[in-house]
């Protein structure tokens, strides 16, 4: 159960993954924030496929190289961020690109750890919330149009 359980929050982060990869398509710099979500999508999605892939070297490496990538953007726009804000910050663009790159650094990590050993009790609970937190932010967002009303045009005509 467990394991089919971590394998479906894999497709549902992929599918996160995918689907804010291709919302980046008129984004002024979409060339790297496609990138950035793509690269994770395709490494839940072989995770989902078969889990052990997290043991195999050239994997690991992508996750960490990926990893470590979204651990300096996300020091670099939370200094930004502390800088610059004025709000709240799923108002600022930069706060929701944070907050994409804390959920993918968390992601790849509890994807690494499985390697150890199969996620179950908490770090699987922690699992369901993470892959579940996007699409919530996301139904939030969309609820919610006083957010909207404040966002670049780019971000308001990508659906």
């Amino acid at each position: 159960m467990a394991a089919r359980l971590w394998r479906l929050c894999n497709l549902f982060m992929a599918a996160f993954f995918g689907l804010a990869a291709a919302v980046q398509v008129n984004d002024p710099d979409a060339g790297l924030w496609t990138v950035v979500y793509s690269v994770p999508a395709a490494l839940t999605l072989l995770v989902s496929i078969n889990p052990s892939i997290t043991d195999n070297g050239v994997w690991r490496s992508l996750c960490d190289l990926h990893s470590a990538g979204c651990v300096v953007g996300t020091i670099a726009l939370a200094c930004s961020l502390f800088a610059y804000a004025q709000g709240n910050l799923f108002h600022e663009e930069e706060g929701r690109e944070l907050f994409g790159l804390v959920i993918i650094t968390i992601w790849m990590s509890l994807c690494r750890s499985s390697a150890k050993s199969p996620l179950g009790g908490v770090r699987l609970v922690a699992a369901v919330v993470v892959a579940l937190f996007p699409f919530v932010s996301w139904l939030y967002i969309y609820v919610n149009k006083d957010m909207r009303e404040s966002w670049p045009t780019h971000c308001k005509t990508v659906m």
